[in-house]
């Protein structure tokens, strides 16, 4: 939809890393939640992403439609993306451009307005055309209100996505290494293994509640999958713990020792995701170190591998 409501940078960003967090089809109600906005405000950042080509709908809820949307998990590889994408979205470089010729924010704003249909008003249009140009680094704040264009090179930010890029390679390697050739062959790539690579990547870069929220998201894809294939029903099953309760009962269908690795796993994704709400620390929140984030991803990766193990039959490792 061309835009229509005022929006930020921040919030169409933090949007899209919602629901690359989720890890799948996601509703507004969670997208407002991570903002901690309103609805219409959470509704204008996803329009704007799905105008910037990030997200798309899908029924209720929204879904990532580029393989552009992942890097925003990366904090310093979110002005990048953004600045790769506006520079092929009309409404920006008709406002650049004129901003460029007459200096006049509020002619650039209508400009954008008049020769791209933009429903919103001239300020909304201005408004935000600015916050999406000064958080990409396409425009520059200089005293007194004045805007002026980005001397370096568009290249700049490609290089840093291009490098985040090998980077990611590098983790997937590892985490195909970690989990073995027999878990490798069953896993989805793109609920499991990619989740899990970003959250090597994050831990590496030293953000261990993103690598335990990425890995904890393969975790629980992964029970899914194999309940699924075992004949478990894990429907209205909350988590990774609960779900693993489903495997229990007699007979047992996950070895205990197994299942207590898969506990762990969940509370460390609950301390990650839930800390604040934890009744056992009233007023305190659990901060997770980066050792442990490290820790998270390779003990998913061992917990994923010895099931599958166990699901075929194979002699049990831990």
């Amino acid at each position: 939809m061309p835009l229509a409501h005022q929006t930020t940078a921040e919030h169409v960003m933090a949007a899209v890393e919602a629901i690359v967090i989720n890890g799948g089809p996601t509703p507004l109600a969670l997208v407002a939640e991570f903002l901690e906005t309103t609805a219409a405000n959470a509704t204008a950042a996803l329009e704007m992403a799905a105008e910037l080509g990030l997200v798309s709908q899908n029924g209720a809820n929204y879904i990532t439609s580029s393989p552009l949307s992942r890097f925003t998990r990366i904090a310093d590889q979110k002005a990048a993306v953004l600045r790769i994408l506006i520079e092929s979205y009309r409404p920006f470089t008709t406002f650049r451009d004129q901003l460029l010729a007459t200096s006049d924010l509020s002619k650039a704003a209508q400009s954008s307005k008049t020769f791209c249909a933009l429903p919103a008003t001239r300020d909304v249009v201005k408004e935000t055309l600015i916050s999406l140009g000064t958080y990409s680094g396409a425009l520059v704040a200089e005293v007194g209100g004045h805007y002026q264009l980005d001397a370096s090179s568009l290249t700049n930010a490609l290089t840093k996505i291009a490098s985040s890029c090998t980077d990611m390679v590098q983790a997937e390697g590892r985490i195909r290494d970690q989990l073995g050739p027999e878990a490798t062959a069953v896993v989805s790539r793109e609920n499991v293994i990619v989740p899990l690579a970003d959250a090597l990547f994050k831990a590496n870069q030293r953000d261990p509640d993103g690598a335990v929220q990425q890995a904890g998201n393969a975790v629980e894809s992964h029970i899914v999958a194999m309940a699924g294939r075992m004949g478990i029903n894990v429907a209205g099953a909350n988590g990774i713990v609960q779900k693993l309760n489903r495997f229990g009962g007699t007979p047992r269908r996950l070895p205990a020792k197994l299942q207590h690795v898969g506990e762990y796993l969940g509370a460390v994704r609950n301390a990650a995701d839930h800390g604040a709400a934890d009744p056992d620390i009233p007023g305190a929140s659990w901060q997770i170190r980066d050792a442990t984030g490290l820790e998270y991803v390779f003990v998913a990766c061992s917990f994923i591998a010895a099931t599958i193990l166990i699901e075929h039959d194979k002699p049990p490792e831990i």
